[in-house]
């Protein structure tokens, strides 16, 4: 009996022996199909997108950024009641009982999300559930904290977070980072040992852009458009500003917009960003470009006259004739055929330039092309092939039968208010990497040269001849205390649907820049079809106007002595008086001209002073050391006086009426820059 029990005792210590040394073996012994089946009972690959990358205007501010949002997936092996789990999420969710249960109802799935992108309040609701095998991944969801802010131009993502249009399409991989598979481990009930946070850590966010936008200026521009549209009872209108010695794009917009928040419920009209995709017939605006051509090759000098035929000039079986019935030029100026805008007259320049040379011209402006913008869509517009009938070109003389986009209209106008360099037009300023912080700055890239610095010169006095002689077409984009150079524009639209033109339907527009003197914004602006009212110089010119006056006040630029609406417009008056309209014209283009070889210097005469906002009177300059001025409770226009002539960069911040603080304070020394910033409430 004995030797029976110690038998069963050897035996009982044998077999737990065995068992200890199989448990060993399977410890501490890799076993490849042992791993396998464990993995696949505990754990579960989920893939996730790293942090997507911000965009922030030049300022840094944020344009587009990501949130936390919390992602609902499920085990459905393991719930232990999958109808009465469905009920529940489907209440909170806001979905179908049968859209819920009909992802978990297969007890043989081991993971499907039910729901990404969930915000907070939801999630903790569903926790308090405990619903054995339900559990919330972190994730990033796309914010626009602006809503309707620069919409076009940012785009926005779909489901899966993928960049579907604008900037988010464009610069998509470099936003979203890199993908990251998440082995999700589950404890013995099912539940995932996910800790928060950690899903991340060996995956870097994405690339963050700074744009060279200004979001104040970008505000500023939407509101004019949309006013646009209202006023005059418009389809819609676009509006481009850029620097005008770089081409940076400082804003962009198209009116009607749209809440990029909302975006999948937005038109496809309302999301397309025009200013870059839609081309069009330009008008009158183009008058400067054949003007600038012909001078160009050496065809005419802003003083050379053209007979304008007095209202009426035959072409083969066609009549040419001036915008008004009533507008009957003789012998003017080409200077004066830009300032009234003669249909007849940059007919004329164009037969004496020739095809040849008009169409090369313009493809050097960047017309009939892509320029290269890092905005997708772009379109190239349309520069016929030659060769062109002599209607064809009187046609495109004058914006018709040649259709272009907005950006390439505001990019050759840039040309001339730089000195002659058609820059490529950029709104990526940098791109900064989120692991090293590195950042990647865009530089200018210089096309070609179009105009000599002397010939841009005379364009630009060319150009503020329409906005500051008696007879130009410019007076409502003027802008008090500053010169304005500028043309406008009237295009009837081409009819989509078949051959000509539609009846009473028309585009206005108005491309110009500020200040005319020493250029720093580039603006162009059309309103299309406007039922109210139609010539660009009653529509687009305001609009042009206003937005220019809010740039510069936003830039600090000090504006000229006395008022440009009333002191200079007298004061040119009174020279034409003494002199006649033409000599006080060539005048004004050889100060213009001067003004781009050598600083300008302040002027005591009765004519217009051609100096820059930042070289005012010497004698009247703050140095460096004396004391801050006292701002406090001014309105702007009363700060932008008091330190006309003090040499001082104001800055202005905030949308209020009056200044309420001053930095540096009021007293204080001044700083070595000279700059000052106020602060409107």
């Amino acid at each position: 009996m004995k030797s029976r029990i110690v038998f069963i005792f050897i035996g009982i210590i044998g077999l737990w022996s065995l068992l200890m040394m199989r448990a060993a073996y399977l410890q501490f012994l890799p076993n490849d199909r042992l791993n396998s089946l464990q993995n696949r009972q505990f754990q579960t690959k989920v893939t996730l997108q790293a942090r997507r990358g911000a965009i922030v205007d030049r300022n840094g501010r944020d344009l587009a950024m990501s949130a936390t949002a919390y992602s609902l997936y499920a085990d459905p092996k393991i719930i232990d009641n999958r109808k009465a789990a469905a009920k529940k999420i489907s209440k909170v969710l806001g979905q179908s009982y049968e859209s819920v249960y009909a992802k978990i109802k297969d007890g043989n799935k081991r993971f499907v999300w039910i729901q990404r992108m969930l915000e907070q309040d939801k999630a903790d609701e569903i926790k308090k559930f405990d619903i054995r095998g339900l559990s919330f991944v972190e994730e990033w969801r796309r914010v626009y904290p602006n809503e309707t802010l620069l919409a076009q131009t940012l785009g926005f993502l779909g489901i899966e977070g993928q960049g579907l249009e604008g900037l988010e399409l464009g610069y998509d991989q470099s936003l979203r980072g890199n993908q990251k598979k998440v082995m999700v481990k589950r404890d013995a009930r099912g539940r995932p040992l996910i800790n928060d946070g950690l899903m991340f850590i060996e995956n870097p966010d994405g690339n963050e852009l700074r744009l060279t936008v200004d979001s104040e200026l970008q505000y500023a521009l939407e509101s004019e458009l949309a006013n646009a549209v209202q006023t005059f009872d418009a389809d819609h209108a676009v509006g481009v500003v850029l620097d005008a010695k770089t081409s940076a794009v400082v804003a962009l917009a198209s009116a009607p917009t749209f809440d990029l928040n909302k975006a999948q419920k937005a038109s496809a009209d309302s999301r397309r960003n025009k200013s870059v995709t839609d081309a069009f017939e330009p008008g009158s605006t183009l008058k400067t470009l054949v003007i600038a051509s012909a001078l160009r090759e050496g065809a005419l000098q802003p003083n050379t006259k053209f007979f304008c035929e007095n209202g009426a000039f035959r072409v083969g079986d066609k009549v040419i004739k001036e915008a008004e019935a009533h507008e009957k030029f003789g012998d003017i100026t080409a200077a004066e055929i830009l300032a009234v805008s003669s249909n007849i007259g940059t007919t004329k320049i164009a037969f004496k330039l020739g095809q040849d040379k008009l169409r090369q011209g313009l493809l050097d402006f960047g017309l009939g092309q892509k320029l290269g913008v890092d905005l997708p869509g772009e379109s190239r517009g349309i520069v016929q092939g030659l060769p062109w009938k002599p209607i064809a070109l009187s046609n495109i003389s004058f914006g018709h039968g040649i259709s272009t986009t907005p950006i390439q209209m505001a990019n050759a106008y840039a040309a001339i208010a730089n000195g002659g360099v058609l820059n490529t037009p950029y709104i990526v300023q940098s791109v900064r990497d989120s692991e090293t912080g590195e950042l990647t700055e865009t530089k200018v890239k210089p096309i070609r040269r179009v105009l000599t610095p002397e010939q841009a010169a005379q364009m630009r006095a060319m150009l503020l001849g329409v906005t500051t002689l008696k007879i130009g077409s410019g007076a409502n984009a003027r802008v008090d205390g500053f010169l304005v150079a500028g043309k406008t524009g009237t295009a009837q639209k081409v009819n989509p649907n078949g051959r000509g033109y539609l009846k009473g339907a028309y585009i206005s527009s108005f491309a110009g820049f500020i200040p005319a003197n020493d250029p720093k914004f580039v603006i162009y602006v059309a309103v299309d079809s406007p039922r109210k009212s139609y010539y660009g110089a009653k529509v687009a010119a305001p609009v042009f106007s206003r937005i220019a006056s809010y740039a510069v006040r936003k830039e600090g630029i000090a504006p000229l002595p006395g008022t440009l609406a009333e002191t200079n417009s007298k004061n040119l008056n009174s020279i034409k008086t003494a002199m006649g309209q033409k000599a006080a014209f060539e005048k004004l283009a050889r100060e213009i001209a001067t003004e781009s070889k050598e600083p300008a210097k302040p002027e005591t005469k009765a004519e217009p002073a051609i100096v820059t906002a930042q070289e005012l009177d010497k004698a009247a300059e703050v140095k460096t050391g004396e004391t801050v001025p006292n701002l406090m409770k001014l309105t702007t226009r009363e700060v932008l006086r008091q330190v006309s002539g003090q040499n001082l960069k104001v800055k202005f911040v905030g949308s209020g009426s009056l200044v309420s603080e001053m930095i540096p304070a009021a007293g204080s020394t001044l700083p070595e820059d000279k700059n000052i910033t106020v602060i409107l409430k």
